[in-house]
């Protein structure tokens, strides 16, 4: 999206707004919509104390949704010294009625329940957040409480049929609240308000650019990494790629990139990896060929968590060989204390970093790392999406071929195939993955899906006929997904002849593959990838 905005690193003090997590399914969307109208925000959890929240120096604050009742027994709070900090504060949803009940307003069960699209009647069409919008719009609800009744000094600005206060103002304590999701694309008129609460309630400016964080991370990097050498593990997508180049750009030739053949690939990969970031940044780079190392490690493994952990000790133990290696050639034996990697939000998130969320699944990146890590981190994309990640590829000046890659998972296609991962399954399953993506390519579709996994069912076998014969094959499972960031997703409605003819050539062409089969399963319930 043209409008992102990628983050600041830890060591900068921007304008910065907090979103604070109740357990909302859109607390990582409120951030990225925060970043859309180019002002940067982190995300941090309800258990924070407000003295804690206080001391980050916020610009601003969002309450997020959540799935509470605020008069439900152990349902997150927060103490109204909040509200009195003198920072702008928005509530949405939960944090809205969190809001209104801490101030004294009345929020009740009343059976008003309002879910999906609801007809929102505008009262205050003047007003801070409805100032240009429609009377009557479309907005996105979820609730079951609802306000009946405003706290004292605010102004009811919005209702619903059923909702007397969808939404109110304070302008003089420059406190904010709407029932609704105004971060969802549901919500029509909802970035609008978010602008507006960013902009006219808070005062801020949309000044966060990617110059910004290259800039800013470049001087991160220098600092931390000193006069010392680093290693990057290239893993062939635009994670590493961007994040390679950003250090690169600050320490040069003190950064060697490493690239692990681990034999989990897709077709001619390896080759596009050594031939391409290459050319374009002129980085070195060390290939280690470890298929048969990791395939030896991987042999009789079907559980994931177990595989992907496998992958990661093993990628490890190979970037500690490649380190002593590279010192044993470094002039003056410098020391390779540190260790790139394309970590971003997501991962972070989703591996129950940075918010107290649980443990959706251990990241190579992020969770699966061993415990006796030799390495320093140096993670300049930690608090980036993937989009903002592309854009900082583009001000690096990096290819559109390598900006544009599809997400391709750090353990490779051995989290592609359910089941153990052996030679023969992995070359099965590449020349499947080639034929869809060639496909995909070929009906000009790469921009319009944000992820085409293609996946091994391993260990399962379905009865085909074949030549006039019966066969018993593997399954193939195409997951086209679409996306902004890989917190959510939606399954995409490629056109039928297209996934016609990639059923037809795999069939046709792929060996012990008798079926091909279509993942239509939304984020959440289910991950993008299968394991």
């Amino acid at each position: 999206m043209a409008s992102a905005t990628p983050a600041a690193p830890d060591n900068v003090n921007p304008d910065v707004v907090l979103v604070v997590d109740f357990g909302a399914q859109y607390a990582q969307l409120i951030a990225r919509r925060v970043r859309e109208a180019r002002v940067y925000s982190e995300i941090v959890p309800s258990t924070m104390p407000v003295a804690e929240i206080l001391a980050k120096n916020p610009s601003a604050i969002i309450l997020s949704g959540g799935p509470s009742s605020v008069y439900a027994e152990g349902a997150p709070t927060l103490d109204r010294a909040i509200f009195e900090a003198g920072v702008p504060v928005f509530g949405m949803c939960y944090g809205f009625q969190l809001m209104a009940t801490t101030l004294g307003g009345t929020v009740d069960n009343t059976g008003a329940r309002e879910y999906g699209r609801t007809p929102l009647a505008v009262s205050k069409p003047g007003s801070t957040l409805f100032e240009g919008t429609p009377d009557r719009q479309s907005v996105w609800m979820s609730h079951g409480d609802a306000c009946s009744a405003a706290p004292a000094g605010f102004t009811v600005t919005a209702s619903t049929d059923v909702v007397p206060v969808a939404a109110f103002e304070d302008d003089e304590r420059k406190l904010y609240g709407v029932q609704y999701h105004p971060e969802v694309m549901h919500s029509e008129y909802g970035q609008q308000v978010l602008e507006h609460f960013l902009y006219r309630g808070a005062g801020l400016a949309p000044t966060w650019t990617t110059t910004n964080v290259v800039d800013e991370q470049v001087a991160a990097i220098r600092a931390q990494v000193g006069n010392k050498r680093a290693i990057c593990g290239l893993s062939g997508g635009v994670d590493s790629a961007v994040a390679a180049a950003l250090v690169q750009k600050a320490i040069g030739d003190r950064l060697t990139c490493v690239y692990v053949d681990h034999g989990l690939m897709r077709k001619d990969e390896s080759e596009q990896v050594e031939k391409d970031f290459v050319a374009a940044t002129g980085v070195q780079l060390k290939v280690v060929d470890a298929e048969e190392r990791f395939l030896s490690a991987l042999a009789g493994v079907s559980d994931p968590e177990e595989k992907r952990k496998i992958i990661g000790r093993e990628f490890i133990r190979v970037f500690e060989q490649a380190q002593a290696e590279i010192v044993a050639e470094a002039a003056g034996g410098e020391e390779v204390a540190f260790l790139v990697q394309g970590t971003l939000y997501p991962d972070v998130v989703e591996s129950g970093g940075g918010t107290g969320t649980a443990n959706i699944k251990s990241h190579h990146n992020v969770g699966g790392l061993p415990d006796d890590l030799e390495f320093e981190l140096v993670e300049p994309l930690r608090k980036l999406f993937k989009d903002e990640v592309r854009m900082v590829g583009q001000e690096l000046g990096l290819p559109e071929e390598i900006v544009q890659r599809q997400p391709f998972p750090g353990p490779g296609l051995g989290i592609r195939i359910v089941g153990e991962v052996t030679k023969e399954r992995l070359d099965l399953l590449r020349d499947a993955d080639a034929i869809a993506r060639e496909e995909l390519t070929l009906a000009g579709l790469d921009r319009d899906i944000w992820q085409c996994p293609v996946v091994l069912l391993a260990d399962v076998r379905s009865v085909g006929v074949q030549g006039d014969g019966r066969t018993y094959g593997h399954p193939i499972v195409l997951r086209p997904v679409s996306s902004e960031d890989a917190m959510t997703a939606d399954w995409s409605r490629l056109p039928y002849e297209v996934l016609a003819k990639i059923s037809t050539r795999i069939t046709n062409e792929v060996k012990d593959v008798n079926r091909v089969v279509l993942d239509v399963t939304s984020k959440p319930p289910g991950t993008i990838e299968w394991e």
